[in-house]
């Protein structure tokens, strides 16, 4: 396909500002040269200016920064080069533990093999691992349940990319043949599951859901992926995401919710969650930077968690922000993300964001030890749900104490999202600057191409202070979350999911039932960095006593 390319000569020039005047490339039509009239013009756009005198002093400089713009756009920078800054979510005087004890996640000694194949499809992880471990699946029977099940309703969801069929039934026999010997690879031996298609597999075609990208093949294979594949687990496809881990559309269409059809499956890991709910996979991997495993999650009526920031290395996945994208599972119960989580842990040389942490998590700790926190005013008049309010209760008369908590910063994440634009127009620099925006779906004021374009005109100083203000941030809901083992929060409760994705939290997301629409609700579980095992406690009581989670879409009920 033959792109339109936006790179004119060095003296055109965009509009622009102090740091990032001379971009270099037009929207439209060429500009002119640099003078006083286009640094108002620029200094207009971020809120400067600037007398005569001054302007007539810069222009020189900004000659020489274009020039060396221009230069540097020689070098070709691909998407997996990471910047030499490394974000840290640790605040002042906090490590997390790093000695790793033996995990215990209260696996059953046996578990009733259910008759049905739909049946089985919708078990989760924790048990398939028993039924698998004792011999009354087979790996290669689940697996063969599975790839059924995405041949036949892939489509209707539009949720899978890649078939992953031959390798998944070599994969399954060859866990079978090492059961049968003797060798066990752990609780996800033989489990099959899906990916999101922003992560590398060799061999594969790796799109990031986005049509310049469709048939991109990327020669390595995710640092994940080599870890799962490691455990034992069984490669099945990749899933759909919104293009460049943005919402549902993706260049082949939208995908489905499959509790309503006629709705999308939200985003970013929109074909994870969907598969998940619709019984195509026991779990799947997803990312979020914003919201993309909270979002589907919660649309989807599945579990997902977010890791803390620096726990999940992100080598041979797309970058859209290097200092906030977490990758994370998705399934039917948080004991079996933690399952996931276990295995997906780990300090990456090949990362350098990531961090040496344990993760500790034992069946025999009592769930009713933790202290639980709530965000009150979340939780009153319309900034809540029914549904929502119902989790409060249930814990209160399971005899949990909760302590009211108020979310209060003195600084606000909104402005700080900027730092995710910034990053993000830099990963896609050069779809912006060559044109190839245009080959997108979505194209409306509030998707990629635009947002990439309006973030060149963020100022190199403001992304530095918006850091430096992140700081602060980081410290104070450190601050204010280390009194508590969770903190029970509805989804979207005020600013929660931009500023714990902003300060590195983890996060558990919960089916806690349905609107009037007959669409799943969710509600939240916060907690301190590296503390996911205590999520996954609570998660797992309430599941374990709750039928939210046990609900399946009746279209993929057969």
């Amino acid at each position: 396909m033959e792109r339109k390319n936006k790179r004119h000569s060095a003296l055109f020039v965009a509009l622009g500002m102090i740091s990032t005047l001379t971009l270099g490339f037009t929207f439209g039509k060429l500009a002119g040269e640099i003078n006083p009239q286009t640094i108002d013009s620029a200094a207009g756009i971020i809120g400067l200016s600037f007398s005569p005198a001054e302007k007539d002093s810069m222009i020189s400089r900004l000659e020489t920064q274009l020039s060396n713009l221009e230069s540097s756009r020689e070098y070709k920078l691909d998407n997996s080069i990471a910047p030499a800054l490394v974000f840290n979510p640790l605040p002042i005087g906090y490590q997390p533990e790093t000695r790793q004890m033996p995990v215990d996640f209260g696996l059953a000694e046996s578990v009733t093999l259910p008759t049905s194949d739909v049946d089985i499809a919708y078990t989760p992880v924790h048990e398939l691992a028993v039924l698998i471990r004792n011999g009354q699946l087979s790996s290669e029977r689940l697996t063969q349940i599975y790839l059924d099940r995405i041949k036949t309703y892939s489509d209707t969801l539009q949720c899978l990319i890649t078939l992953m069929e031959e390798d998944a039934l070599a994969k399954a026999r060859l866990m079978d043949a090492e059961l049968a010997s003797g060798r066990y690879r752990g609780p996800l031996h033989g489990i099959p599951y899906g990916i999101k298609d922003l992560l590398a597999v060799k061999g594969t075609k790796t799109t990031w859901g986005a049509a310049p990208y469709k048939d991109q093949e990327i020669d390595e294979t995710a640092q994940i992926v080599e870890k799962l594949d490691e455990a034992g687990a069984v490669l099945v496809g990749k899933f759909t995401l919104g293009a460049l881990a943005m919402g549902d559309v993706w260049y082949g269409g939208v995908t489905k919710n499959p509790w309503n059809l006629e709705q999308g499956s939200s985003g970013s890991s929109a074909g994870s969650a969907s598969a998940v709910s619709a019984g195509l996979v026991p779990f799947a991997i997803g990312t979020e930077t914003l919201g993309s495993i909270v979002s589907p999650s919660t649309r989807n009526g599945v579990t997902g968690l977010r890791p803390t920031y620096g726990r999940v290395s992100k080598h041979g996945a797309m970058a859209l922000s290097w200092s906030m994208d977490k990758i994370g599972p998705i399934s039917r119960s948080a004991l079996d993300n933690a399952i996931v989580l276990s295995i997906l842990n780990g300090k990456d040389e090949k990362d350098p964001s990531t961090i040496e942490a344990a993760f500790n998590y034992s069946a025999e700790k009592d769930p009713k030890s933790l202290k639980i926190g709530y965000f009150k005013s979340f939780f009153e008049g319309n900034r809540s749900s029914e549904n929502d309010r119902k989790v409060l209760e249930f814990l209160e008369n399971e005899g949990f104490e909760l302590h009211p908590v108020e979310l209060q910063t003195s600084v606000s994440a909104g402005p700080m999202t900027m730092m995710l634009m910034v990053e993000g127009a830099a990963a896609f620099d050069e779809l912006t600057r060559l044109g190839w925006d245009d080959e997108l779906v979505a194209q409306n004021r509030n998707a990629w191409p635009n947002l990439f374009r309006a973030a060149r005109f963020i100022p190199a100083v403001e992304y530095v202070n918006l850091a430096r203000q992140r700081s602060v941030l980081i410290q104070e809901m450190h601050d204010l979350m280390k009194d508590y083992d969770v903190i029970v929060t509805p989804s979207y409760g005020g600013q929660q999911l931009q500023i714990t994705n902003l300060t590195g939290h983890p996060a558990l997301c919960l089916p806690n039932g349905f609107n009037g629409g007959g669409s799943p609700t969710s509600i939240t579980l916060l907690g301190n960095l590296f503390e996911e095992d205590k999520l996954v406690m609570l998660g797992d009581y309430i599941q374990k006593n709750t039928d939210w989670q046990a609900k399946r879409p009746p279209l993929f009920n057969k």
